[in-house]
């Protein structure tokens, strides 16, 4: 998938930009200070995996944009994210299953006041191929990022 950066995102409001996963990587990799932030359910980080990035030095911000089975925004998302250290002058990087609730959560942090909220575009398995299976075409797993699963 090519890099999407120059493009910015218009779900519920703008953010920095759309990025491939394996250019949040090399944000990751090049910004000390940039954090990934995994918006998926608590479900799909135990059963299908999340982003491995102890090869940085660091781990991913876990917090729901939507809980589960409760599919309403988390009201107190902007909240939890402060309470792990996620402030408003970082790089923040939105991962999800396939993009959509990251550019929701990039959007929405934006209009909070956060100034570099980036949407990964095809997130963390992007769509399903044409087995009908998730993983192989798009995303952080079929680039071949680091990841654990449960």
């Amino acid at each position: 998938m090519a890099d999407k950066s120059a493009t910015a995102g218009t779900v519920g409001g703008r953010y920095a930009g759309d990025v491939d996963a394996r250019r949040a990587w090399d944000m990751l990799e090049k910004d000390p200070a940039a954090v990934l932030v995994d918006v998926r359910t608590r479900a799909e980080w135990e059963f299908v995996g999340i982003p491995a990035l102890e090869p940085l030095g660091r781990q991913p911000v876990l917090v729901e944009w939507h809980g589960y089975p409760n599919t309403g925004t988390n009201p107190a998302f902007a909240k939890e994210l402060a309470a792990k250290g996620v402030t408003a002058d970082r790089t923040v990087l939105f991962l999800c299953r396939s993009g959509g609730r990251s550019a929701s959560a990039a959007a929405a942090m934006t209009a909070a006041g956060y100034a570099r909220c980036y949407n990964i575009a095809g997130g963390f398995e992007g769509p399903p191929g044409s087995d009908r299976h998730r993983g192989r075409v798009d995303g952080w797993k079929a680039l071949g990022l680091p990841w654990i699963q449960g």
